[in-house]
């Protein structure tokens, strides 16, 4: 079976993770991603540690494998002419992610490519959007949140300081990447039907307030402001995490009726099951103390055995390294060796999209910046002279060889 996004040609003018972590996901399923990057500027997660053999950031592979690398600087007018040469080739999906306005000044704005290609696809992805008091405003993940909501019923209820950000950046990727994914896919299977292209309108501070769907849902029909726990999956009931005799964790989300019968069984307190379990804190706080001086009597290897037997959704809070070598992951193939060329790999975390009949496939990990730039500009028509000139004027830029 083919790729099912083999026939999308993408250019992606995106840095760092969240428009990254989207064209990883689309060039993970069969599309085309040409990767520009500024060689005055180069992308800052280049240098995040570690580095691997082939001298390339980890994180930095990941994120960019499968994709071509053009090293071209755009404040030249010769390195517009390709982006446009490149556009009237057929790569007619372009995705961004600067401040509102800068591809336009740059010359390659949608309405500036919409001319060489009237179906093109125009993805911008930017921290709060096209429009608004905050279109020009700088942010990062842990600021989105913030002003999504979602951070003010994270963490406990007495705290001595401030909860910590979130481990994993949610509304660069959860917010951002992922509507981004979705928006372009959907804006394909319209220019299928219409042959109309569009641009999308990405940001990260709508899909973070998107993802406070049922704290939202909560005020805005009760006018109730959820707190950190409060709330039944925020530490408010006995869905939680309860440290083990050796230090470790136990996660528990026995909620239905069925496993909260089962879980309370387990821990040798079956007199705590109720058929009408009553979520109010006031209740749930007698069951926590219970639970927790019973999660603390045994280690997470002995409670491990004992609910490894039982279906009633208790796990072991894991680190990176047991996540990653866990049966489960290894079952479901989601480590995957990625060539880094030399005969050599470099182990990766595979797609988690399964398709019947297609397996994603990963040519190669993240390269050194403009690792393609004369293999592109060859389709193009350049000769090797030609590229060498441009080279020269600091239009373009590849790697020396060796």
């Amino acid at each position: 079976m083919s790729a099912p996004l083999q026939t999308l040609k993408i250019l992606d003018f995106s840095t760092l993770l969240p428009g990254p972590y989207a064209s990883m996901m689309l060039a993970d399923l069969g599309a085309d991603v040409i990767r520009i990057e500024a060689p005055n500027r180069p992308d800052l997660t280049r240098l995040l540690p570690p580095i691997a053999a082939d001298g390339q950031s980890a994180q930095h592979a990941l994120l960019n494998r499968s994709k071509r690398s053009l090293g071209l600087n755009l404040k030249s007018p010769e390195a517009v002419q390709i982006v446009q040469q490149l556009v009237a080739a057929g790569y007619d999906i372009v995705l961004e992610q600067f401040r509102p306005g800068v591809m336009d000044r740059l010359g390659v704005g949608y309405e500036a490519l919409r001319a060489i290609c009237p179906s093109l696809i125009f993805g911008s992805l930017t921290g709060y959007g096209q429009t608004g008091p905050y279109k020009e405003r700088a942010g990062h993940d842990v600021n989105y949140l913030a002003l999504s909501g979602l951070l003010s019923f994270y963490g406990r209820s007495t705290p001595t300081q401030p909860p910590p950000p979130l481990p994993v950046q949610v509304a660069d990727i959860g917010g951002g990447s992922l509507h981004l994914v979705i928006g372009l896919l959907a804006a394909v299977i319209r220019r299928q039907a219409t042959g109309e292209g569009g641009r999308l309108d990405i940001a990260m501070h709508d899909g973070a307030l998107a993802w406070n769907a049922l704290g939202a849902a909560k005020w805005l029909v009760s006018g109730e402001n959820p707190a950190p726990e409060t709330e039944v999956l925020n530490g408010g009931s006995f869905y939680d995490l309860y440290q083990t005799k050796d230090g470790r964790f136990l996660s528990v989300g026995s909620l239905e009726p069925k496993f909260w019968q089962g879980f309370c069984r387990a821990i040798g307190h079956e007199e705590l099951f109720t058929p009408g379990l009553d979520f109010t804190v006031s209740n749930q706080q007698s069951f926590k103390a219970h639970i927790r001086a019973a999660i603390q009597a045994k280690t997470l290897a002995e409670w491990q055995a004992i609910f490894a037997k039982l279906d009633v959704c208790v796990e072991p809070v894991l680190t990176t390294e047991e996540a990653l070598t866990h049966p489960q992951t290894a079952a479901r193939e989601m480590v995957v060796a990625v060539s880094v060329g030399d005969g050599r790999s470099q182990p990766q975390i595979a797609s988690p999209i399964k398709l019947s009949d297609h397996t994603p496939a990963y040519p190669f990990t993240g390269t050194a910046l403009g690792a393609h730039t004369q293999e592109i500009l060859s389709t193009l028509g350049y000769t090797p002279a030609q590229i060498e000139a441009l080279a020269a004027q600091e239009v373009v830029a590849y790697p020396p060889t060796d």
